[in-house]
């Protein structure tokens, strides 16, 4: 684990990164005012933005600390979301960043029914599926509701992103940069499909999705129990 012995918690280098993603989601239009939360995870310890908190002003010495378990460690009190991720977090423990945003292309697309039961969002892209692969829709809680955080450990489909229904978007990656090209790979797949003409829209083939997610690591029409052994 990356700990700073002066302060017992996560590194600087790790909290730096996930306040400067935090401010690039702002830049790019996907927290507007101070909604949205980000995290990193370091084993057994996750920094995440605290409640209320602007994410184009966190300061990386003035994060939430909280273990996997959902105990608040250190710091400001936590977002209310701190559960969402949690389980996304123990969904795979590859994935050591989060980010959350109410992005508005992809909270429209979180108010229509899902194209299909793996993935709420049509392959319009080839970005979208090399960055982030299927993203299903995960039931409407009111934000901070645990019952949620039980919808995402309850998918049965692998995923790296997800929109929540009336709500908006969650994406994971490795690092906080990951995670941030990962949402703003959904905000714009939502973008494409919306201003789409219903029913007018081509869609990438089969095949050409099947290249693309082999190619770059991502899930397409594929369950948790096919996800091969670690």
């Amino acid at each position: 684990m990356s700990l700073d012995s002066a302060t017992g918690t996560i590194a600087l280098e790790q909290r730096l990164a996930l306040v400067a993603a935090a401010a690039a989601a702002t830049q790019a239009g996907l927290s507007p005012g101070r909604s949205g939360n980000v995290s990193v995870r370091d084993g057994d310890l996750v920094a995440i933005s605290p409640t209320n908190a602007d994410l184009a002003g966190l300061d990386p010495d003035a994060l939430s600390i909280v273990a996997l378990d959902g105990r608040h460690l250190e710091g400001p009190r936590p977002s209310k979301e701190v559960f969402l991720h949690i389980a996304l977090y123990e969904r795979d423990r590859d994935m050591r960043s989060i980010v959350h945003v109410h992005s508005p292309y992809a909270v429209a697309a979180s108010c229509r029914e899902p194209w299909a039961d793996h993935c709420a969002l049509p392959p319009v892209t080839p970005y979208f599926l090399m960055r982030v692969g299927q993203v299903p829709l995960i039931p409407f809680y009111a934000p901070g509701d645990v019952r949620q955080a039980d919808e995402v450990r309850r998918s049965p489909w692998r995923f790296r992103g997800a929109l929540l229904a009336n709500h908006g978007q969650i994406t994971a990656g490795a690092t906080p940069d990951a995670a941030l090209n990962a949402a703003i790979e959904v905000e714009e797949a939502s973008r494409t499909w919306l201003l789409q003409p219903d029913d007018r829209y081509r869609l990438l083939t089969e095949e050409q999705i099947a290249e693309l997610t082999q190619r770059y690591g991502m899930p397409w029409r594929e369950q948790v129990s096919d996800a091969p052994p670690a």
